[in-house]
This record gives structure tokens, sequence and C-alpha cells, in this order.
């Protein structure tokens, strides 16, 4: 074994700067270990050992309230679940408090008086609040890698349990609540969506979605701030955990806007909803609210369109499916040209789920229709990529859907279908005796090139008109290139 700078050959450190694929499954493995623990909670000061209280129900009436806010008080105290053996008795006494509050708002009327508010606010503030580590793995894949999950869950969860009950309860008053539940509380919920662990997420979800029915004067504000989470997610970190959460979020909401759309609505749609498109995560949005957009989400879609993800490719056929579903046919003829252009390129693509997910359009009754209508414009656009798959593709179901959809086609206008078809062999005709020179003729691009070996500067397409009408040996002669 030789040394390199205090590095064994044998030894994982070295393994890991040599060969790339070790290094990333020794974080990988590093990063199982640590999902395993916590994401760092942590205690700003040293928590004293807490002396269980008098049962609430146990409690004469007279006192309860008292021993409400006695109660919310001690459960302000936080504890160091990294450590798993210290403050255990105080752990849980916080713990059985916990539950004992939520029981407790859940099944009593008259228990949110105004003076609870602040009480109640600031044991929440203090549970959940606080600064989320920074990813261990920051290459952090959902679907592959196990998140870091919260140690302090068991009580975290019960706070957000009583936030819950809190927010769903009889008595609740926003007109109260306003004043402690406000911008800033709904600023620090929301970085809270960035946590690794999906259980937390899936409460805030569901917080901030009874937040947003509630308060109706937070419901701009809380707009605005998710259009600046999706923003900083799509032009600067390219990283946000809760994305998912937020969209589900949204679409509730969009569930409820009216017609015709607010300005804002509109620009959120153009400026956020599909830019978000080009993030790796996938965005999903509601097509359904969007009628008087249609061209312009359609056309967003086909800029933004995927180049080497098929993943992602086949996830924005399904979109544009869901939109073609409820266009009206005025809008189809707005976008149907640069559409149909970009679905016969999937329907030629070699990754077989792209060409299927392109040729099930064809499935849909109501498509068919808007196709039918539309003919004349649509089959010229589709009718070279259909026939050249139809006898090159490698796949045999894929030729079998394109054997369908021409014979649809062929259905709908059959005369047309006979000029393409006749206009198509023609041409293959007229190019197929030239094999290669033909393939030579096509890569030029421009109207004027080089020839390699001379460095003349020729008129392309003179070169091309030569080159086609002469004989194979005659070129082979005049013209070395190689």
């Amino acid at each position: 074994t030789y040394l390199f700078s205090h590095v064994t050959c044998s030894s994982p450190a070295f393994c890991a700067k040599v060969d790339g694929f070790t290094r990333k499954s020794m974080r990988k493995a590093q990063k199982q270990r640590k999902s395993q623990g916590s994401s760092q909670y942590r205690t700003h000061t040293a928590p004293v050992e807490l002396s269980p209280l008098p049962q609430l129900k146990d409690a004469p009436s007279t006192e309860q309230q008292e021993l409400f806010t006695q109660k919310l008080q001690q459960c302000c105290m936080l504890f160091d679940f990294l450590d798993s053996v210290t403050d255990l008795k105080s752990k849980e006494i916080k713990r059985a408090t916990l539950n004992e509050l939520v029981d407790y708002v859940s099944t009593n009327r008259g228990v949110l008086v105004e003076p609870a508010y602040p009480e109640i606010t600031n044991m929440i503030c203090t549970n959940i609040f606080r600064i989320l580590p920074p990813s261990e793995n920051p290459d952090f894949d959902p679907e592959e890698d196990e998140p870091t999950l919260e140690a302090a869950w068991p009580h975290i969860q019960l706070v957000y349990e009583f936030l819950l009950r809190f927010l769903e309860n009889p008595d609740f008053q926003p007109s109260i609540a306003k004043r402690y539940i406000d911008q800033k509380f709904v600023l620090q919920l929301l970085e809270l969506f960035d946590s690794e662990d999906p259980r937390e997420r899936d409460f805030l979800k569901t917080i901030l979605h009874r937040i947003y029915g509630k308060f109706l004067g937070l419901r701009a504000f809380i707009r605005k701030q998710i259009n600046n989470i999706f923003l900083r997610f799509i032009y600067e970190t390219e990283h946000f955990n809760g994305v998912a959460e937020l969209l589900e979020i949204l679409g509730s909401i969009i569930n409820g806007f009216a017609l015709p759309l607010k300005a804002e609505h509109k620009q959120f749609l153009m400026k956020v909803l599909i830019p978000l498109h080009t993030a790796k995560g996938l965005a999903l949005f509601h097509a359904q609210e969007y009628s008087v957009s249609f061209s312009k989400v359609i056309r967003g879609l086909l800029k933004f369109w995927p180049k080497t993800c098929s993943q992602k490719e086949v996830m924005f056929l399904g979109e544009i499916e869901e939109i073609l579903d409820v266009i009206e046919p005025t809008q189809f003829k707005k976008i149907q040209e640069p559409l149909f252009k970009q679905i016969s390129k999937c329907v030629t693509n070699p990754h077989f789920q792209v060409a299927e997910r392109a040729l099930y359009f064809w499935n849909n009754e109501y498509i068919l229709s808007l196709i039918e209508e539309n003919i004349d414009k649509i089959l010229p656009i589709m009718f070279g990529s259909l026939y050249r798959i139809s006898k090159e593709h490698w796949n045999p179901t894929i030729v079998a859907l394109v054997y369908n959809v021409l014979k649809t086609l062929m259905e709908m206008n059959c005369t047309l279908f006979d000029e393409l078809t006749s206009s198509y062999k023609a041409d293959r005709q007229r190019t197929g005796h030239f094999g290669l020179f033909y393939a030579l003729i096509i890569t030029f691009k421009a109207r004027f090139c080089v020839l390699p070996t001379t460095g003349l500067f020729i008129n392309c397409t003179t070169f091309t008109c030569r080159l086609v009408t002469a004989k194979h040996s005659r070129v082979n002669r005049s013209l070395h290139v190689e």
C-alpha cells in the first residue's frame, strides 16, 4: 500500500478522489444514514425540567382558562431531540400536554377567548418557526433519496395538529387572530415549505389553505409570496422542496377564480406557471380556468418544449391534451399549425413513449373533431412524418398506432390523402436514385459553402443542381469531396 498525502490507496477517501461513482455512492450512503437522524433541530436555551400540571377536564370551570394558559406557556419549552437520552421525562410531559391541548380545543366551546390568542400564537411560533438546515445532499432527488426527517416531530406534529384545530374551531375569530396571524407569520410559514420532511409539508399545505380561506386580507399577499418563491425557484435556486405542495394549494385557489380572469391571474399564468415548466420538477396547472388565454398557454408550452428529457416531453403532451379537451374551435385555429408541427416531431421521436403519447391524441373524440374540421391544414403537416415512421420506426406498437392514425386521416379527407400520397411517393422516387448524394444535399443549410479541398467559395444552389443531374461516376471524378 502506497501513501499519497497521508491517504492510502485502499482508503475510502482515496477511492472517492479517484472514482466519481464511488464518491457519489459514499455521499448517498452518508445521506441515508443522516436521514435516520434529524434536520438538526436545536434549542437556544438549556431546558428546565417540567412538572406535570393538573388535567384540564378535572379543573373547575373557573380555573380552566388560567390552567389552559399555563399549559400553553409550558409547551413553549424546547428540547433537543438529537440527544435521545436527555430530558426524557420532560419530553413526555410536553407531549402529553400537547395531546391534551389538541383534544381540549377540538371538543370544547368557549375556549378561544380574546386573551388566549396571543398565548396560542406564541406557543405555535416558538415550536414550529425555526431556521431549516441546509440540505446534506445538493443533488437530492425525492424519488430516489431518503428525506431528512425531523427528529423533534413527536412534538412538532402535535403543534401542527393544535394549530389546525385552532383554525377550524367554531369560535375562531379572524378579526382577533389577524393581529397575530399576519404577513410576518405567513412568510415564516412559507419558508417552512422547504423542509425535506414530507410529513411537515403536508401539514403546512392544509394549514396555509385554511389561513387563505379565513383571512381575506391575506389572500393577495399569499399569492404574491408564492409567486416570489416560484420565481426564485425558476431563475435562481432551482431548488425548493415544497413546490408540489404550493402548486396543489394554487390548484384549489384557481378553482375559485371568477371569470373573466383578472390581469393579475393572467400575468401569473404567463410569467410564473408556464416558465415553471423549464424547471427540473415539472409543474401542473388547471388549464380549465384559462379559456381566454389558450393560444398564449400553448405557445408558451411550445416555447419551453423540452429537447432532451423524454419524461418531461410526455408530461407536456399530457398537458396539451388536457387543454385541447376544453379548447374552443376558434382558439384551436390560432395554434393548430405550430402545435401540430411539434406533434409531428413527437410522433417521429425514437423514444417510443413520446411517440405513443402523441399518437394517443387520435383516441380523443373531441380532438378528432377539431382535426376533422381543419384537416386541410393539419394533414399536410402530419402526413410526411406519419408515412415515414410507418415504414421505419423500430417499435411495432408505434407502427400499428401510426397505421390506425393514417386510416383515420384518410377517412376524413380521402382526396387530399391520395394527393399527398402521390406527391410523397413522387418525391421519394425522384430523390431515391441518388442515395448518399441526396443525403449530402439536404445537409447544406447555407446558400454558399467552401469546398474543403480547394477553399473555393461556390454557389451552393448551383452545386446542388449539378450534383443532382450529374452521373455518379462523373461526380466522383470531378469533385473529390471526402
